[in-house]
């Protein structure tokens, strides 16, 4: 599976490749995976040994703002997670085998820059539908999978 959510927690495009058990509500999944990831990264900031400014628990961060989490593993699957200094966050839910994702993660980060981005037809904040984007997407996870 794969998120792509804006600063502000919108969810910009949700696919699944080899998912055995389909969400019965996407847009309810799509929730809970932002609220995740708000609360991991506010945990790891609140938590961060470094760092002597941890500011409040929950209150939102800047990107890269606080110390941050790469991925975490549990016996099922493996969430990896980037976020752009645009706020952009790219969510990667694989095998919980997989090796480190970051550099893949960066590589859609280009893609997404490349084919949705620098797309005049498209109006930021809105979901992905740009074909191209898509077709690039599938080829790259397919070599990854």
């Amino acid at each position: 599976m794969m998120y792509v959510f804006n600063r502000n927690g919108v969810c910009l495009l949700y696919r699944e490749w080899h998912r055995p058990l389909k969400t019965l509500d996407s847009q309810q999944d799509q929730k809970l995976m932002f609220g995740v990831l708000f609360s991991l990264k506010s945990f790891t900031t609140k938590m961060d040994p470094i760092s002597a400014e941890k500011g409040s628990l929950g209150v939102p961060l800047l990107p890269g703002q606080g110390c941050s989490f790469h991925s975490f593993r549990t016996n099922t699957y493996k969430l990896s997670f980037m976020e752009s200094p645009s706020g952009v966050k790219i969510i990667l839910v694989t095998h919980p085998k997989c090796g480190d994702l970051r550099e893949s993660l960066r590589y859609i980060y280009n893609i997404y820059v490349e084919y949705v981005m620098k797309n005049p037809l498209y109006a930021p904040g809105t979901a992905i539908k740009c074909e191209l984007f898509n077709t690039k997407l599938d080829q790259y996870i397919r070599t990854i999978v």
